[in-house]
């Protein structure tokens, strides 16, 4: 009988890939969490019948990959607010009311997902991209499943065939079903013109910081003419910078009102958000993720969800 310490040993190693392979299929953070503590649960209970006819690593993923389809077979997919209607193009109007029920995407954050994952060997960065992890949502679970499996991560048909218990070709057949889909459904990619790694950082610390002063001159000069901003759990979204800038300007924007943290999440930078109660603390409020493009701010979603802070590493509450 083979021992949980070797177990440990062996398969610990690949805990953030396959919890990034389990946001991929899930949407959620918090849920792939809890999959990747099943997959290791089922794994280590059957790892006595494991001949080594795979590798480990691909035994760990068609344990988690079932685990996960499992898991889709009760769930709703996670959307964004741009997935379920039009923009508002007048920031006047009342917000429509928050909607809590909706199981909304969530961002993941860099450090979790760790950096050894093989999407960022195959794809860089794209394979957590928001867009991606948006777009993948829209697909059947099988769908989503082959889809990451094959053109994520990079297995090979007759492997992903022997993963899911199906043929080569019903593999072949959902994924060029799941990539007509993801076609139809745009462009997924949208860090082909991201600056480098230094740039990306020096326009982060500028939002913050035109952020932390309400300067929404400032920010003019960060977000593009077509900027999307999105604010789960509130359905209304806007986009273009006049009217983005608007909302922002009557309402969001105030000296002192924030205290953003520079992060990163989905490969992509990210802030964690407190805002000032009355007391002056800051209490935890959520999570913006920036996409960008070119030297500008192209989409802002701002997840105004106060459980993701922890997820990120930081306290629910600062000192004012």
């Amino acid at each position: 009988m083979r021992s949980d310490t070797e177990f440990t040993a062996l398969a610990e190693p690949f805990r953030p890939e396959l919890l990034a392979h389990c946001y991929r299929m899930l949407g959620s953070i918090h849920e792939a969490e809890d999959l990747v503590q099943e997959t290791y649960l089922r794994a280590w209970r059957a790892f006595d019948r494991f001949e080594g006819r795979s590798s480990l690593r691909r035994w760990l993923y068609a344990i988690a990959t079932r685990t996960c389809l499992s898991a889709l077979e009760t769930r709703p997919r996670r959307p964004v607010p741009s997935g379920l209607g039009a923009p508002s193009d007048d920031h006047r109007l009342p917000l429509a009311p928050d909607e809590p029920a909706v199981p909304w995407l969530q961002p993941a954050p860099d450090a979790l997902l760790g950096g050894d994952d093989p999407a960022a060997v195959v794809a860089g960065r794209t394979g957590v991209r928001l867009a991606l992890i948006a777009a993948l949502q829209l697909l059947p679970a099988r769908q989503r499943a082959v889809l990451t499996l094959r053109d994520v991560l990079a297995f090979r048909t007759a492997e992903v065939a022997e993963m899911l218990g199906t043929t080569a070709a019903a593999v072949d057949g959902a994924l060029r079903r799941a990539r007509t889909r993801l076609a139809q459904a745009g462009p997924v990619e949208e860090d082909l013109a991201e600056p480098d790694e230094v740039a990306r950082r020096a326009l982060l610390d500028a939002y913050v910081d035109a952020f932390a002063r309400a300067d929404a001159t400032a920010l003019v000069n960060l977000l593009r003419a077509d900027v999307e901003l999105e604010m789960p759990p509130t359905p209304t979204w806007f986009t273009g910078r006049d009217t983005v800038l608007g909302f922002l300007s009557a309402g969001v924007l105030h000296p002192g009102l924030w205290r953003m943290i520079p992060s990163r999440a989905n490969g992509q930078p990210a802030c964690v958000v407190h805002r000032r109660t009355a007391t002056g603390r800051y209490e935890a409020y959520g999570v913006q993720v920036l996409t960008l493009i070119g030297a500008r701010v192209a989409r802002i979603t701002s997840f105004n969800d106060p459980s993701l802070v922890p997820t990120f590493g930081l306290a629910p509450a600062l000192a004012g």
